[in-house]
């Protein structure tokens, strides 16, 4: 199907470098291309389907930036994946994942483990800082032996399956859940290309749509820092004791709330991990907290 694509293009300097990658990364979710020219100055682009969507990028960017050059193009594609194509680069994670495109998966290096995803317009490709900070957490977890293949794991906040598609991978069973149903649908597809699909199940839902029992090994919630701190009690009375959390979606500045959300129910000052602007949070061997997370 030809689609009508909006390619927005604008270029900073280095000094502004930080503060767009922080904007893009909540703005536009699947990603964006990046070229840096001699001076340091980084040349910015990215399509997006949602054409009102996008011109609401471009004002805001060029409110923040009038001297970016800021422009936008009207472009038709076969299909989002083809334009993708022009941005997709294969990202090696925590030294154990590799994540690749359906048309890059014979190019796989021997040593990493390929997680195939499947380009799609709302849901991420693992281009994020966040996702590979939580992907380098769950490889040293498992290099560690604190996860091992007979862990159940919840995958809050799924999107394109990434993580659970991961810990699938290293030998692990779990459900991921997203709130969005095209969501789950574009996860369940990612599931059954890297043929994970029997340990890796994913549902419509929340944290709320979960029963209090069965308790889960290990969770990884890749969200954003005020729903990690809203759902804080119902995420820590779902975890076994002696279990792993992984959260991210956090930038650095907003940590220490976080952290102060999930210690103030019992949990212990969790190992804290930045790539640029952005952090995961690694608790790891969880105490019983006897209740205190209700």
């Amino acid at each position: 199907m030809t689609l009508s694509l909006l390619k927005i293009e604008f270029s900073l300097p280095p000094v502004d470098y930080d503060a767009a990658v922080v904007f893009l990364s909540g703005a536009i979710q699947h990603g964006w291309e990046e070229s840096q020219a001699v001076d340091g100055t980084t040349h910015f682009s990215t399509y997006m389907e949602d054409h009102a969507a996008g011109h609401e990028v471009a004002r805001q960017i060029k409110a923040l930036w009038p001297d970016s050059g800021i422009r936008t193009e009207e472009r038709m594609s076969e299909d989002w994946g083809h334009s993708w194509r022009e941005f997709f680069t294969p990202i090696e994670c925590g030294g154990r994942f590799e994540i690749l495109p359906p048309w890059l998966s014979d190019q796989s290096q021997d040593n990493l483990t390929p997680i195939i995803i499947e380009p799609k317009m709302a849901f991420g490709t693992g281009h994020h800082p966040t996702t590979a900070l939580c992907l380098s957490c769950l490889a040293d977890l498992h290099r560690a032996g604190s996860l091992t293949a007979d862990m159940d794991f919840l995958d809050l906040g799924t999107g394109s399956g990434i993580l659970g598609i991961g810990l699938g991978k290293l030998g692990l069973s779990g459900l991921g859940l997203d709130i969005d149903p095209q969501a789950i649908a574009c996860a369940q597809e990612n599931a059954v290309i890297n043929n994970v699909a029997d340990q890796f199940r994913v549902a419509v839902g929340g944290i709320n749509s979960l029963p209090d029992s069965p308790a889960f090994q290990v969770v990884v919630a890749n969200i954003l820092s005020k729903p990690l701190i809203f759902m804080a009690p119902d995420i820590v009375r779902r975890i076994i004791p002696g279990g792993c959390l992984v959260l991210s979606g956090i930038l650095v500045e907003q940590a220490q709330d976080v952290i102060r959300a999930y210690v103030r129910l019992g949990l212990p000052q969790p190992e804290l991990r930045a790539s640029g602007e952005w952090c995961a949070l690694l608790w790891t061997a969880l105490p019983d907290l006897g209740g205190q997370g209700d």
